[in-house]
């Protein structure tokens, strides 16, 4: 090896490995954190002695070369229902591959306790933040402008920042659309508010209904506070007050499906054979309460991998990557507590299928 290079006795920096393939630092750190704009015979000699010297970036180091902290924010709802467990999670994960740590600020509904997770944001130096929460205070929004902080919004829209999600109205649209296409007329569900999300699906059930041919009946429609099953549970209650003149419930999520369907069978109300459920999201639980539910699958691995990486290419500043919304695929996963609503038809136990949507 050329004289200075690395031994084994002592650890390898930046500047070693700069000085050793006749670069500059800053050329090393933009191979380092996969960035363009090297000359490809470079890259190849960087890479190679990277590879045969075993070096680690260290993240102080990189931070100072940088000027970046390698932390990122994600704001999320001190509520969070499973589906938001999930996806976080593997935005977590994705984050930690491409060399992040994260900070979790939590927030309720308010525009006081909205400041209050802004402070504690603001206090903290980060590269970007990824939202999972609808946010409504300005000036959350005010400062990522006059920050010029990357964000990115996953489930939730926000038009100046790049989104990553499904069309929720559409694909309530087309379940509600299979509800009725099983017989289904009488169709009520259980949504929530404050939430664009909830109304999103919402709009979704009402414009089934009419295309149809079937008179919307706000009458049929309870809002919950929150997005539980225990919520789901109060909401099926209170239906059931007002009237059992329906054979399909739709629900904005598949926690609220869960309770209600608690509900139901406590009330021995048969599902499917007397109500049949749909719910939203296809979260991991789904498969295992009895009946299976029949729900909309939102493909959460693509969304938090692609959440953590449109922030990734906004941080680094790939072109062309800091304005763009993803929207992927949703599925309908047809399992057990859906059913014709002629009582001539019966349903096989454990029918699986998913429909492209």
């Amino acid at each position: 090896m050329t004289a200075g290079a690395y031994t084994g006795k002592d650890m390898l920096s930046i500047k070693d490995i700069a000085r050793q393939v006749g670069t500059s630092p800053s050329t090393v750190s933009r191979v380092v954190n996969g960035k363009a704009h090297v000359n490809s015979k470079k890259r190849e000699q960087i890479l190679k002695l990277i590879k045969e010297t075993g070096y680690v970036p260290n993240k102080a180091a990189r931070s100072m070369v940088l000027q970046r902290s390698f932390a990122v924010g994600i704001v999320v709802p001190d509520t969070f229902n499973l589906f938001q467990q999930e996806l976080f999670s593997i935005i977590e994960r994705r984050l930690e591959s491409l060399g992040y740590h994260t900070l979790f600020f939590f927030t309720k509904l308010g525009l006081s306790n909205e400041e209050d997770c802004l402070r504690r944001l603001s206090m903290e130096k980060l590269d970007g933040v990824i939202i999972l929460q609808e946010m409504h205070l300005p000036g959350f929004f005010e400062y990522f402008s006059r920050t010029a902080l990357p964000v990115v919004a996953s489930t939730c829209k926000y038009h100046e920042y790049p989104t990553v999600g499904v069309n929720e109205k559409q694909a309530a649209f087309e379940g509600v659309n299979y509800l009725i296409s099983l017989g289904h007329k009488k169709i009520n569900m259980i949504s929530g508010i404050g939430f664009a999300f909830g109304t999103r699906r919402t709009e979704g059930y009402y414009e089934a209904l009419t295309f149809n041919g079937i008179t919307p009946d706000e009458s049929r429609v309870s809002s919950v506070q929150y997005y539980t099953a225990e919520f789901g549970m109060y909401g099926m209650s209170e239906m059931l007050q007002k009237s059992r003149d329906f054979t399909a419930l739709f629900t904005a999520n598949d926690e609220l499906a869960i309770g209600a369907i608690r509900v139901l069978r406590d009330e021995g109300i048969r599902v499917p054979e007397d109500v049949s459920v749909l719910g939203f999201d296809d979260i991991y639980m789904s498969n295992y309460i009895v009946p299976r539910l029949t729900t909309i699958r939102q493909p959460i691995n693509e969304i938090g991998e692609q959440a953590a990486l449109a922030l990734h290419q906004n941080i680094t500043g790939v072109p062309g990557s800091a304005g763009f919304d993803i929207e992927l695929p949703h599925r309908l996963v047809i399992r057990e507590s859906t059913a014709p609503l002629s009582p001539s038809t019966t349903k096989a136990a454990g029918v699986y299928k998913e429909i492209p949507c």
